[in-house]
């Protein structure tokens, strides 16, 4: 589901017949408001500086900047169609920076941020690059700022992910090949060992989660 890095596997995504399939059934994910409201109250209004990781055409930073009217805001995301649709949102707004970069790849070099975010982006990178990509957020987060990852997860039983699946509803073929699900419990597991505290998932409906983290010091 949803928003991959670029390796050679997700080469898809570079298609705008598979990026555009996408936007047409993104608003119809059951329960994605709810987690997006969840999301968006966890992000202080005074935030200055935003990071959005898989930024697909720019809901998420739209929703951060209806709050955060004065904040900075970089979207990363290497589907070039994703980037036309993004830049095209977002045409004429200084604030707003789109820069191209897979994800499978360290992190740009951006200075610090007060929150960085991400959805249904980091479930197509691989379970090390999962762990390695948390470590680079945690170092640019600034102390107070908060990390907050709406996620496709993996359920614990064949029976739980059917009945996502069969509530998913969607027009489609099923579960993106290029998926690489985990559990909750392991990346909040991480996120605690990576320094950061009050960590948890925030909300959840099946295989959908808000995993937040912050930065204290």
């Amino acid at each position: 589901m949803i928003e991959p890095d670029s390796t050679t596997e997700f080469h898809e995504w570079k298609s705008p017949e598979h990026a555009l399939a996408y936007l047409r059934i993104a608003d119809e994910v059951p329960h994605r408001i709810e987690g997006e409201e969840t999301l968006l109250a966890e992000i202080s209004a005074d935030s200055r500086r935003v990071l959005d990781l898989g930024t697909g055409d720019g809901r998420l930073i739209a929703l951060i900047l209806s709050k955060c009217l004065n904040a900075q805001v970089i979207g990363l995301d290497f589907s070039p169609p994703m980037l036309e649709a993004a830049r095209k949102r977002f045409s004429g707004r200084e604030q707003i920076r789109i820069e191209e970069h897979d994800l499978g790849d360290r992190l740009p070099d951006f200075g610090k941020f007060d929150a960085i975010v991400s959805s249904f982006a980091i479930h197509h990178l691989t379970h090390e690059r999962k762990r390695e990509i948390y470590g680079e957020i945690y170092e640019c987060l600034n102390p107070g700022g908060v990390f907050c990852n709406l996620e496709h997860v993996a359920s614990p039983t064949s029976f739980i992910e059917e009945r996502f699946w069969l509530e998913l509803n969607l027009d489609g073929d099923g579960p993106d090949p290029s998926n690489k699900l985990l559990d909750v419990h392991t990346q909040l597991v991480w996120l605690r060992e990576l320094g950061f505290e009050d960590v948890d998932c925030y909300w959840k409906w099946r295989e959908l989660a808000l995993l937040i983290g912050f930065r204290r010091i």
